[in-house]
């Protein structure tokens, strides 16, 4: 009788920097399971992401644009997914794990609202006396509590280390041994599970973080220009851009306009990225870090742009401050928009029981702070089709759709 084989198991050959983040040192999940046979921790985190239904409605959530206004402009999908390009290639670099960074990078805005940051304003705005709202901390809350996919337990049960990525995606929250009030959905979360806020993320959450800065950086640049709200003649008011330019004309003289900004955003990006592969070389160099922690305790980023990047960096954010964020164009959708979410937030406060049958029981039971954060995590989770579409059923009288 021939013996049964053994199931297979996926062989880790491990060339991995001494201070990555090894699969096989990950603190683990929240809830105990039994390990994959075929993928490591970090490969079934960023398999449970791709698979939840927050990452699903990043299509239809927008950056800057909202969603009838082009197919062609970014939305919160197509931007994590840039993101996590740009972080794969870096982490490919310093032998980071790879798996952890695209994870974060996928998941990094889950917390967002409809309507870009015009959205989160305004829910912001109505929560203020209910404990105020923030997109990272809802990305946790999103992960560990508002995902309902599993039955023995609530959210995704991520591992420790990218549940601590995505809660300091902008760093640490806190100082050692300091007692401060936290965003709402961290606050509430590390009480359980501690996230160790006070020391910077892992070498890999830095890597997803600074590849967020240039895929949104790069891509708003690349949107505002299609879309006429400035051209590259302005952009080259910054002199990395004027360089850019500058290379693309001296090599295609007489390139189209569509081809001549592609050639000028990825020379941007390509000079970002190899700044900061330069820059983070060399604190890695000086730091010489032998493990992860050491990552988390060097009392400062690991990586980062360089001085004269980060300057570049800050010209380019004001430029598309002063050119697209505040374009009237851009602030009469965003002033529609903070309507429409104020609007929703205020009669649901009022009448809860015009919320969905599931949202509504959750929002019976229990005082104002409670039924506002319930409220605020059905706003947050909209679409920007399915706020419009929400907004119009319930404050249109001349519709009949439920």
């Amino acid at each position: 009788m021939t013996e049964p084989k053994a199931p297979y198991r996926y062989h880790v050959v491990e060339r991995y920097a001494p201070f990555a983040c090894r699969p096989a040192a990950s603190r683990g999940r929240l809830y105990p399971e039994a390990e994959s046979a075929t993928r490591s921790p970090f490969q079934r985190d960023r398999d449970r992401i791709i698979h939840c239904g927050a990452f699903r409605r990043l299509k239809h959530k927008t950056q800057v644009f909202v969603h009838h206004e082009g197919d062609y402009y970014r939305t919160r999908l197509t931007h994590s997914i840039e993101v996590a390009q740009i972080a794969r290639s870096v982490c490919r670099v310093f032998g980071l794990n790879e798996d952890l960074t695209e994870a974060l990078s996928l998941a990094h805005d889950f917390g967002h609202t409809p309507f870009g940051h015009a959205g989160e304003d305004a829910l912001n705005a109505a929560m203020a006396p209910y404990g105020g709202f923030d997109h990272n901390a809802q990305s946790l809350r999103v992960v560990t509590y508002l995902e309902e996919r599993y039955g023995a337990f609530p959210g995704l049960n991520l591992t420790w280390e990218a549940l601590e990525g995505l809660a300091k995606h902008n760093g640490p929250l806190m100082r050692k041994g300091e007692a401060k009030p936290l965003p709402v959905g961290i606050g509430d979360y590390v009480k359980t599970h501690d996230l160790e806020l006070h020391t910077y993320a892992s070498a890999e959450a830095q890597v997803a973080a600074i590849a967020d800065d240039v895929a949104y950086n790069n891509h708003d640049i690349d949107d505002g220009v299609r879309a006429g709200l400035f051209s590259l003649e302005d952009l080259c008011a910054v002199p990395l851009v004027a360089e850019v330019v500058a290379e693309v004309d001296a090599a295609y003289p007489a390139l189209d306009k569509a081809r001549r900004i592609h050639e000028a955003v990825r020379r941007l990006i390509s000079r970002m990225v190899e700044d900061i592969i330069a820059e983070t070389g060399r604190r890695i160099e000086d730091l010489k870090p032998a493990s992860a922690q050491d990552i988390r305790e060097a009392g400062k980023p690991v990586v980062a742009f360089s001085e004269v990047m980060k300057t570049i960096d800050r010209e380019l954010k004001t430029f598309l401050n002063n050119h697209m964020y505040r374009h009237y164009k851009v602030n009469r959708m965003a002033s529609k928009a903070r309507r429409v979410v104020r609007e929703l937030f205020d009669l649901y406060m009022a009448e809860p029981n015009c919320l969905p049958t599931e949202w509504f029981e959750k929002a019976a039971n229990g005082d104002a702070v409670s039924r506002a954060r319930v409220i605020a995590d059905f706003i947050a989770g909209m679409t920007d089709s399915y706020a419009l579409l929400e907004h119009k059923r319930l404050f249109d009288i001349s519709t009949y759709e439920l």
